[in-house]
Formats: structure tokens, C-alpha cells, sequence
């Protein structure tokens, strides 16, 4: 997946930030994952996005929306042939975008696996730095907690931190 940033935090006095996303053809379906103080307003300007909330599968068109509501289990991805562009808007902005471009410049970096994701080390200090703008719905969050309480001094000590210099904007 490919960002644009539209409206950044310091744009907006952290109402909004609000991006453009490209999504490649056939790209993953990422792991379940929530938002617990923020929402999140998806439209479709061209190609075809599939959404897993609520049990089901959604598949948005050029011109459709959905909001994901904070604390809302959700996964989206491109299963079709062609790019999909969306325009995404995240209310309040919080640090999500530092959180992105983290993610993105690991990506970038090629520190994260197949699926996108950096290893263990490296994803317990993301998502203790930014748990009130991301959760993986599993396990849950007060197990989840503990597990990285024990595993962020291991990550600190082996290099790893939760945001790098080189990857913000």
C-alpha cells in the first residue's frame, strides 16, 4: 500500500488527518485490527476495496463509503485486478501518522515479513508506543499488554525502537 498525506495533524490542530491510499491488485487482507479513540471514513475513488467488519465481507466500489467506528474490528485489502485508490480520512488525527510512516519505512527498510509485518521485537514497541491509534484484535488487548510489558525492554536492548528518525516526515 502505498500513502499520500492530504491533511496532516499539524494541518489540522489534530481533527483530522486525512490521506490517499493505493492499494496494489491482490494485496493481503492484514490482521483484524481496531481503533480504540478514533473513526475512520473510507471512500473509494476508483478500483474495488473488500472490507471484513461486523462478521462480514464488503466490497466497495468507485464512489461508495464506509465509516469504521472506533473500537470497530476491521481488515480491508485490494482483491481485485486493478490498482484501488481511497481517499481516508482519521478523526482525531493522534499520532497515526507517525505511526504509518514507521510501518511504511520498515516496509521500505525490507523489516517486515510477506504479510507486512516487522517481526516480534520491533512490533511490541509499535504497539505499546501507539496502542490508543492501533489494537490487533488478537489476543486480547489486557493479554496482549502484558506480553509486550515483557518483551519492549528485550526489543530496546537488541536496537530496535518504536519510531526511527529516518522514516518521519
Amino acid at each position: 500500500m502505498e500513502l499520500k498525506f492530504l491533511r496532516t495533524n499539524s494541518d489540522t490542530n489534530g481533527k483530522i488527518l486525512e490521506m490517499e491510499s493505493t492499494y496494489h491488485a491482490h494485496s493481503r487482507e492484514p490482521a483484524a485490527h481496531y481503533h480504540p479513540c478514533q473513526d475512520e471514513f473510507f471512500t473509494v475513488i476508483s478500483g474495488e476495496l473488500t472490507v471484513r467488519t461486523k462478521g462480514a465481507l464488503h466490497r466497495l466500489s468507485a464512489g461508495e463509503k464506509i465509516h469504521i467506528s472506533k473500537g470497530q474490528v476491521h481488515s480491508m485489502w485490494n482483491d481485485s485486478d486493478e490498482e484501488t485508490k481511497v481517499n481516508w480520512k482519521v478523526t482525531p488525527a493522534m499520532n497515526t501518522e507517525y505511526f504509518l510512516e514507521t510501518v511504511n519505512g520498515l516496509a521500505t527498510d525490507g523489516k517486515t515479513n510477506n504479510d507486512g509485518m516487522p517481526g516480534l521485537l520491533q512490533v511490541a514497541l509499535l504497539a505499546r508506543k501507539f496502542n490508543r491509534e492501533f489494537r490487533l484484535a488478537k489476543p486480547p488487548f489486557i493479554i496482549l499488554n502484558l506480553i509486550l510489558l515483557m518483551l519492549a525492554p528485550i526489543a530496546l536492548l537488541a536496537g530496535y525502537r518504536s519510531t526511527y528518525e529516518r522514516h518521519l516526515n
